[in-house]
């Protein structure tokens, strides 16, 4: 039998604000499976396939020759796309392809990796780390995190030393934790999904597969594991 998602899994749920934010550049989340499809290279709509068409539109950049001397860009796999009206702050690294919408702020310290998506008026901060995710509008990861193929929603904030891990110890592929049942991702590299509202505590973790709801809350210092639906607490 097919599995029967819960409706948490999917983008309409996770990240109700879409439908009507007026930020323009924000990459296509499927409602007719789950979120976390986007990250499957392989597919037509994934993130990476929405990076590469990003990299062949008409985009308002910023002059590189403007920003701080001490940021970097290593684009030798692709263009690093920052849009005019963002705000770079120095000793930044950027690897292309990847895109920095108008608004958002990169902060000192900041490590922006390949196919990482920072939309419009969201922020990376001090010594964080983004690789092949997505922050949606006036997400936050401002202090010493790492986002690894993940997505943010709207208004989440991760604290201080916050990682979303995306790996599992023996390489294997990721498998969520659905009430009782062990579901396989298709994927290798999978880190988490939070919906808008999220808060997660200082030095919090989420394991591999990591489905949060909207406003759902993590305590610091914890670990946390499955596919959660919103308002749920985590201590």
């Amino acid at each position: 039998m097919a599995m029967e998602w819960p409706s948490h899994a999917f983008a309409n749920s996770l990240f109700p604000s879409l439908t009507t934010s007026p930020v323009k550049i924000i990459p296509k989340i499927a409602n007719d499976v789950p979120a976390w499809h986007i990250l499957d290279p392989e597919s037509n709509d994934s993130l990476k396939q929405q990076m590469l068409k990003l990299t062949q539109a008409t985009l308002d950049l910023i002059d590189k020759m403007n920003l701080p001397e001490t940021t970097t860009f290593d684009e030798s796999k692709g263009p690093v796309m920052i849009e005019a009206g963002a705000v770079i702050e120095p000793s930044t690294h950027f690897i292309g392809p990847c895109f920095v919408g108008k608004d958002a702020t990169i902060r000192h310290g900041a490590y922006i990796r390949e196919n990482a998506w920072i939309c419009s008026h969201a922020l990376v901060g001090h010594c964080s780390e983004v690789k092949h995710s997505i922050l949606l509008p006036y997400s936050k990861a401002p202090h010493f995190n790492y986002v690894g193929d993940s997505i943010l929603g709207k208004s989440v904030n991760l604290g201080a030393g916050v990682k979303l891990s995306n790996l599992r110890n023996d390489g294997t592929e990721v498998y969520l934790r659905i009430e009782k049942s062990r579901v396989g991702s298709g994927l290798r590299k999978f880190g988490a999904i939070l919906g808008e509202g999220c808060q997660l505590g200082c030095n919090a973790v989420t394991n591999p597969g990591t489905v949060l709801g909207i406003n759902s809350v993590v305590w610091p210092n914890v670990t946390v594991t499955g596919v959660h639906g919103q308002s749920s607490t985590h201590r």
